[in-house]
Order: structure tokens, then sequence, then C-alpha cells
């Protein structure tokens, strides 16, 4: 073969899941080198924050990741091929992903890029037209290879030329998971992310909040978007209320906002941080100190709220609202 003499190197793209996992342990069990490419941010809904970081470092493979940036979230208020059931634009974000995976993998050297999908898996992506969408907008058409499925596609350039082995490569189908697990089991693959975990865009609570994001912000930046994923969330007028559900929250909420947003915090008592956004107004700073209030410890009488942009030199008393009160704001 004209490339049995030379080390073939080749780019996952690397979500940490169990899909991805195996197609990467196929691409290495045929002497390839592999390295990938993992997109921060919002996708994975998974507990460990760092999966894809952990996963890889069990594989031994180079990983880089990327956060999204300004031109992801412009995607994601109007994409080309719509929605699935919540707010997860699966076609044009695998799109955006492979286009930059194309780049890397020409920067890193790689002779082609793999994915982990599965034909048929996922009702919005994964079904051929699509996959076949995906590669032909990536500008991938016919050189991007998906070894858990590849026997049931087209033959791509990467087997025709012989950089890998299509007799070695899977004919893996649909949305049972039974075939991965059996593989997993085979391979000694024990400690992988549970099937269910899967992006936040595909979460009801999640996308609830992202089209509130969409009705009352025309412009919001990927601090905006990573803001949603904290706290219990609150609508009032223009204005966004967030309070934090633990410590760690409150310290996330504090570090995560914007310079424009006030900070709220019961005195003395122990209880939230509270983020305000939008016009200060005596109301909404009222009403974000109630909200702070109905949240902490202090469940009867006046409480003392202290609040403020950079530091919280302001006080304000209020008394905490009923639960009543409470669910007509929170989203």
């Amino acid at each position: 073969m004209l490339y049995a003499m030379t080390k073939v190197k080749a780019l996952a793209m690397f979500s940490g899941g169990l899909d991805s996992i195996l197609a990467v342990k196929l691409i290495q069990s045929q002497g390839i080198n592999v390295e990938a490419l993992n997109f921060g941010g919002f996708f994975c809904s998974c507990k460990s924050a760092n999966c894809a970081a952990e996963a890889a470092k069990k594989l031994g493979v180079p990983l880089r990741t990327v956060e999204v940036d300004k031109r992801y979230l412009k995607m994601l208020r109007n994409p080309k091929y719509g929605y699935g059931r919540n707010i997860n634009p699966c076609v044009d974000c695998k799109i955006f992903m492979l286009k930059e995976g194309k780049k890397y993998a020409k920067k890193i050297g790689a002779s082609f890029v793999f994915t982990g999908e599965v034909l048929g898996e996922r009702p919005k992506s994964q079904h051929y037209p699509a996959l076949r969408a995906i590669e032909e907008d990536a500008g991938l058409k016919g050189r991007l290879l998906r070894p858990l499925s590849a026997k049931l596609l087209p033959e791509t350039v990467v087997e025709k030329g012989g950089l890998v082995n299509r007799d070695k490569l899977l004919s893996i189908q649909g949305r049972s998971r039974k075939p991965q697990m059996a593989l997993a089991k085979e391979l000694g693959i024990r400690d992988f992310p549970a099937p269910a975990g899967g992006c936040l865009l595909t979460e009801i609570e999640f996308a609830k909040r992202l089209r509130d994001l969409f009705q009352h912000r025309k412009r919001f930046s990927v601090r905006d978007v990573a803001l949603l994923r904290l706290g219990r969330h609150f609508r009032l007028g223009e204005n966004k209320i967030i309070v934090g559900r633990n410590e760690k929250e409150n310290k996330a909420l504090v570090v995560g906002k914007n310079v424009s947003d006030y900070v709220f915090e019961v005195s003395v008592f122990p209880g939230p941080v509270t983020i305000l956004q939008g016009k200060k107004t005596r109301k909404a700073i009222k009403a974000a100190a109630e909200l702070t209030a109905f949240y902490s410890d202090i469940k009867t009488g006046t409480v003392t709220v202290q609040f403020g942009k950079d530091q919280m030199v302001e006080t304000i008393l209020v008394k905490a609202p009923n639960r009543a009160d409470v669910n007509k704001l929170r989203l």
C-alpha cells in the first residue's frame, strides 16, 4: 500500500462519551496515531467537567479543548438546519465543529478526521441524509470516517487510499446501546460517562433559559450563555436575576458575572449569592434582594441584604416573599 511505510496520524472529534472512546480504540488498533479535539462550553452535561480529558488520558491520546466563541453563538441563534426537540442545532453544530476539526487536522499533520457517530442513533443528526449533509457542508465529503458505522456507509477516500482497513471497521446502527456496551466489555473499557449524558442544549430547563436570553437580548456573549447553567433563574421584565444554589455556584456567579451586574448577599446569616442583570431600578433591586432573602437561612422577619457592583457597600431591608410570588418569576 502507498501509506504502509508511513505512520499515519488521525484526528478524533472527541466528546469523551462511549461512542467516541470506542472510535478511538478502533483506529488505534490499526496502528494509527490519534490526537483528539474537544469543544468546551455548554456541550457536555455529564457530572465531571473533565470527562473528555480523563477519557483521553486513559486512551493515551493528546487532547486539545477549544472553547466556543461568537461565531458559534451566531450559528446557535439562527441555524441553517433548525433545532431538534429543544434548542439543539445538532446538524449545524457538527458542521461547525468539523470545520474547526478540518483546520486543526491540517495544522497537526493528521491524514484524516473521524467521529464516534452511529448511523440512526440520534434522530436529528445521525440519519443518513444528515450525515451526508454534515460532511458536505464541513468540506469533508467522502473524507470523514465514522468507524462505528463505516460498513453501512459509502467507502471513504480514507479507506480507498489504504489509510485504514475497512474490514476492521463496524456496522453498528440504531438507538440501542447494546452493541457499544458489548464492545466496551470486549475491549476492557469499564469507566465511561453514562449513555444518558449529552448536550445541555437538549435539556428542557437549559433550553428554556436560552430561549429567554434570545428573547430579551439582541447581543449576548459566551459568558452570558455560560451563566445559564448556574443557579435558579428569574425574569422581571427586562431584568434577569440568578440565585446560587450552593457555595460552588455562589463563587462561580461572582467570577462569571458581567461588570455591570449587581451582586446581592444576606448580611451576617448564610445564604445565596444573587446576580442582577439589566437596568438597576429600585423595583429590580428590591426583587433581587427579596429572592436572596427567600433562599437564605432566615425564614421570618425583616432581612438585611447587602449589594453593589464591585463591592457590596449598599444595603436594603426586605421581607422574604411567599413561594407563590417566587414561582411567578421563575423561568
